[in-house]
């Protein structure tokens, strides 16, 4: 059986979702949709809190990158889906596939510590009102959001450096539409398990940390609102959580149902399914969820309608 190590195959070829003409017909036209969706919904995210000087708070500076973290890893993924369902071309060549999930990881490790400063910044907002703007400076939150990218990166190419150390087999089709870590290792002929030991320990010790941190920061609030003896109180506190623990909750389930388990458990058709909400629609729903949730985007979003309109 012919071997390829890293600096010798050719490329790969991408299965895609489906052979079948119409269904590819049909979750192109899907995926598109979504995919401008999720576009113009993280691009206006971004525009409206810049241009609105009301949102220049901690929160916001975290949405902005939050949405920013959203539309660059469904940009990475997106469009080869929608390349390999609307043309005969499902190749990718060995460079841009480990360069597709080099970035797909940084993204997606950035965002579990993104989304925990966020619960942090809800923490302090809740239980220490009175030092919340000395505490969220913009000298903490712009250190928080760096070592959520530096982490992202390290983690990304831990990762990659030696998922690229593997030797591949006469088989070169990723059975998936995108280079994901699973369906990439099923392809190498060596034995991948300390490969797959370090995946787990660098996604496992991530999403622990960060959830760590989410969930201490939730407890530490949920006993600071249960002290609040006015229901309007308590029912304010929560309004301001309610959306991030939404979007905590759908990330992080499809996270660890996706990563925390062993390659022999892959199985093409649920992982598929599991692999397009997470990377496709999950971007999508983000901004959804932060703006029809959230009076102030929406009363930012009518502000910054009216002031166009009315500079023309």
């Amino acid at each position: 059986m012919a071997r390829w190590n890293s600096t010798s195959v050719p490329g790969f070829i991408l299965m895609g979702l489906t052979d079948t003409a119409e269904t590819q017909l049909v979750l192109s036209m899907l995926f598109l949709l979504i995919y401008l969706i999720t576009v113009l919904g993280n691009a206006g995210m971004i525009l409206i809190i810049h241009l609105d000087p009301q949102l220049h708070t901690p929160m916001y500076f975290f949405l902005t990158h939050l949405s920013f973290l959203d539309l660059s890893y469904s940009s990475v993924i997106t469009p080869k889906t929608l390349q390999t369902l609307l043309t005969s071309t499902k190749s990718i060549s060995f460079l841009c596939c480990f360069t597709q999930m080099f970035l797909f990881i940084v993204f997606v490790a950035t965002e579990c510590f993104l989304l925990s400063s966020m619960a942090y910044d809800r923490y302090v907002a809740i239980c220490s009102p009175l030092q919340y703007p000395v505490i969220m400076s913009t000298r903490l939150c712009h250190v928080l959001l760096i070592g959520s990218y530096v982490i992202g990166f390290l983690d990304s190419t831990v990762i990659v450096v030696f998922m690229s150390q593997l030797h591949f087999c006469n088989s070169s089709v990723i059975q998936h539409f995108f280079c994901d870590t699973s369906p990439v290792l099923a392809l190498s002929c060596n034995d991948t398990s300390e490969v797959e030991i370090i995946i787990f320990i660098c996604a496992g010790s991530n999403l622990v940390l960060s959830l760590t941190i989410i969930s201490g920061s939730y407890v530490s609030i949920l006993s600071t609102v249960l002290k609040i003896h006015s229901t309007a109180g308590k029912k304010k506190a929560f309004s301001t959580c309610v959306s991030h623990l939404l979007g905590v909750t759908i990330f992080y389930s499809s996270t660890i149902f996706t990563y925390l388990k062993p390659k022999t458990s892959y199985t093409l058709g649920r992982d598929q399914v599991a692999s397009v909400f997470y990377t496709i629609v999950i971007p999508m729903l983000n901004p959804l969820i932060y703006s029809l949730r959230n009076k102030e985007v929406k009363n930012a979003a009518v502000r910054v309608l009216q002031k166009r309109v009315g500079s023309r």
